[in-house]
C-alpha cells in the first residue's frame, strides 16, 4: 500500500529528520511528517541562524579590536538587516539540505499536521484534504516551543521570543533579556555586542545556573565587563506594554522598583509539543509538557517512541539526533546501546563560551564522590595569548579513588569545540592519568585541557 510504511516520524527537526534518514539506510520504508519547514526549529529558527548571527556580533567585536592586532579599522559599523539576511539564507540553505537527504535515501516526505488516529495510525491535515498513514512504528519528534508567562508573553512588537530576536523589527537601545539560560545569555551577548545596553534577570542565584558555580561566576564578571547589568534571585513581576516602550517591575533583593525597557525579549524556558496529537488517548504518560519515556525512548505503548525535546531534558540537538540514531536501529533490530544523558555536553555561544559535559563540582559532592579539581586558566596558554584571547578557563573534576573523569567545564574562546575531547574521554572511560599520558599538539588551545588534567594532581606545568 502507499501509505503503509516501516517507521512513521513526526517531526523533522534533528531529532525527527536524523530518525529517517538512518532508518531508511537500513532498508525500512520510511514517511517523516513535517508540518512548518523541513530541519524544525533547531535548524530553521535555532541553533543555527542564530550562531549566524552570533559570528556577526564576534566579527564585529574583533573589529573594534584591529587595533590590537596591528591593523586599521575605521567607521566600523553593521547592517541589521543584512546580519538577519545572512542568517535566514544559511538556514534557508541547511533546510533545503534535509530535503535533499530525504530524497538521497528515498524518505517519503508528507507536509502537514499529523495527529495519532490509534495504535500505527496516523492521520495528517494537508493542504489537499486528510491523509491517513500507517506504520508498525512511529516515533513522536514533535520539539517544543518558547514558554509563555502570564504577562510576559511576546508580541512581537516591544516583547520578543527567539523567533522575533532572529527577526527583529528594530534593533533595541535599551534590552531587557528575561532569563539567563543558554538562548537568553546567546540573544543577551549578540545585542549587547552591537551596542544595545542590555540587562539580564535570573530567579535563580546565578546566571547559566546549570553549568558549574565556578565557571558561572567567571562567565558573569566577563558579562559585565562587556557593559551587560546582570540581576540574579529576581523576577519580572509585570511588563506594562506602551507604543515605543515597556515598563517592567522587577523585584530583586526583596523590593519591587519600575525600569524602562525598549525592548524586551523572553526566554523562561520551553515546553513540549505534546497538544493535539493523540497521545493520552493511546495511553502516553505526559508529565509537565514532556512525554516520559524509558532509556529507550519508548513511550509503553508498543511500537510508539518520542525523541528529542519532547522526551525531556538535556534540551539539546545533539541529544535528540543520538536518540533519532539509536531508536531507528532499535526499531531495525540492531543492538543499541541507551543514552547516556551525563555524557551529553551542553554548549552556550555567548561571548565568551561555555561549554561542560558531567557533574558539576557541587553534584559530584552531592553524589558522595571524593573528588579532585584541576583548573587552568586562559591567561597560561600560548595559542590563547596569540590569538588575543586570554580571558576564561577549564576545570576539570575526578573521581580521586578511580581516576574516573565525573566532569569537564570551560569558559573562553572557541570551548564548544574544545569539550568533546572531554566527551570523548567519558564515552572511553579514561581516567585522569589516560588523559595525562596523552600528548597535545602544541600551540594549541587544546593544551589547557591537559593542564587542568594535570592539576588535578598537582602536576601543572604552566601555571
Amino acid at each position: 500500500m502507499a501509505n503503509s510504511f516501516d517507521l512513521i516520524v513526526i517531526g523533522s527537526g534533528p531529532g525527527g529528520y536524523v530518525a529517517a534518514i538512518r532508518a531508511a539506510q537500513l532498508g525500512l520504508k520510511v514517511a517523516c511528517v513535517e508540518r512548518e519547514h523541513l530541519g524544525g526549529i533547531c535548524l530553521n529558527w535555532g541553533c543555527i541562524p542564530t550562531k549566524a548571527m552570533l559570528r556577526s556580533s564576534e566579527v564585529f567585536h574583533l573589529m573594534h579590536r584591529a587595533k590590537e592586532f596591528g591593523l586599521k579599522a575605521e567607521k566600523i559599523d553593521y547592517d541589521l538587516d543584512a546580519v538577519v539576511q545572512r542568517s535566514r539564507g544559511v538556514a534557508k540553505q541547511l533546510s533545503g539540505g534535509i530535503g535533499h537527504l530525504f530524497k538521497k535515501n528515498k524518505v517519503t516526505v508528507v507536509m502537514g499536521e499529523a495527529k495519532l488516529a490509534g495504535k500505527g495510525k496516523v492521520s495528517v491535515k494537508t493542504d489537499k484534504g486528510t491523509e491517513e498513514l500507517t506504520a508498525k512504528n512511529v516515533i513522536v519528534a514533535t520539539g517544543a516551543r518558547a514558554r509563555n508567562l502570564p504577562g510576559l508573553e511576546a508580541d512581537g512588537k516591544r516583547v520578543w521570543n527567539y523567533k522575533t530576536a532572529l527577526m527583529p523589527p528594530h534593533m533595541p537601545k535599551k534590552l531587557l533579556v528575561i532569563g539567563s539560560g543558554a538562548i537568553g545569555i546567546e540573544f543577551a551577548s549578540f545585542y549587547n555586542t552591537l551596542g544595545a545596553d542590555t540587562t539580564v534577570v535570573e530567579v535563580m542565584d546565578r546566571v547559566l545556573p546549570v553549568e558549574d558555580e565556578e565557571i558561572s561566576k567567571f562567565a558573569k564578571k566577563q558579562f559585565e565587563k562587556q557593559g551587560m547589568k546582570i540581576l540574579q534571585k529576581s523576577t519580572v513581576k509585570s511588563l506594562d506594554r506602551k507604543a515605543d516602550k515597556v515598563i517592567a517591575t522587577i523585584e530583586s533583593g526583596g523590593k519591587s522598583d519600575t525600569h524602562e525597557f525598549d525592548t524586551v525579549i523572553s526566554a523562561v524556558g520551553i515546553v513540549g509539543n505534546v497538544e493535539n496529537l493523540g497521545l493520552e488517548e493511546l495511553g502516553v504518560k505526559i508529565d509537565r509538557t514532556h512525554v516520559v519515556v524509558d532509556e529507550y525512548c519508548g513511550t509503553g505503548v508498543e511500537g510508539l517512541y518520542a525523541i528529542g525535546d519532547i522526551a525531556g531534558a538535556p534540551w539539546l540537538a545533539h541529544k535528540a539526533s543520538h536518540e533519532g540514531v539509536m531508536v531507528a536501529e532499535k526499531i531495525a533490530g540492531k543492538s543499541v546501546h541507551p543514552i547516556r544523558p551525563e555524557s551529553i555536553a551542553g554548549c552556550t555561544y555567548c561571548h565568551p563560551q561555555v561549554a561542560s559535559v558531567g557533574l558539576t563540582e557541587a553534584k559530584a559532592k552531592e553524589a558522595g564522590y571524593d573528588i579532585k579539581v584541576g583548573r587552568f586558566p586562559f591567561i597560561g596558554n600560548g595559542k590563547a595569548i596569540a590569538l588575543g584571547e586570554p580571558e576564561g578557563m577549564i576545570k576539570t573534576v575526578f573521581d580521586k579513588k578511580t581516576g574516573e573523569l565525573l566532569g569537564a567545564h570551560m569558559v573562553g574562546a572557541e570551548v564548544t569545540e574544545l569539550i568533546q575531547g572531554y566527551v570523548i574521554g567519558r564515552q572511553l572511560e579514561t581516567t585522569d592519568e589516560d588523559l595525562a599520558h596523552t600528548v597535545f599538539p602544541h600551540p594549541t588551545l587544546s593544551e589547557m585541557m591537559h593542564e587542568a588534567v594535570l592539576d588535578a594532581d598537582g602536576r601543572a606545568i604552566h601555571f
